[in-house]
């Protein structure tokens, strides 16, 4: 299950790949995505870090996305927020478990980390922008 702050950030993510608009206060994407500004920043500043979004300072500064959002993935803010994907820490981590080497479930777990990364690694923000704007034409 992904926390809170990683639904945040992939609704952020979001808002920045749909917007006209070049860059993008932080007050208006809470307002238009019902996130907490405080909390916001500190989702930005994380998504900065990580190199999926830039902020631009001064007085009509904000944030804009560093890439094209065909060349973000969910899997992309997912890991920044959250760190690797994984069912079982081991998955993540082999150092983590001694059991791993002798584990008959650990490549399970290896299985369903890949499964799943592929997965998000599928969904760019630029065919998750494009599905928002088919389906408000429904």
């Amino acid at each position: 299950m992904i926390t809170r702050k990683t639904d945040y950030a992939i609704r952020c993510v979001l808002h920045l790949a749909t917007t006209v608009k070049d860059v993008v206060m932080v007050n208006e994407i809470a307002a238009e995505r019902e996130i907490p500004p405080s909390f916001l920043a500190k989702i930005l500043q994380t998504l900065a870090k990580a190199g999926i979004v830039e902020s631009i300072r001064g007085v009509k500064g904000g944030f804009r996305l560093a890439r094209k959002s065909s060349d973000i993935s969910l899997l992309d803010v997912v890991e920044a927020m959250e760190g690797t994907v994984a069912m079982n820490i081991c998955a993540a981590d082999k150092k983590m478990c001694g059991s791993s080497s002798t584990c008959v479930v650990h490549p399970v777990w290896l299985d369903i980390r890949k499964d799943v990364e592929d997965r998000l690694r599928q969904w760019d923000f630029a065919k998750l922008s494009f599905s928002k704007i088919k389906a408000r034409k429904i």
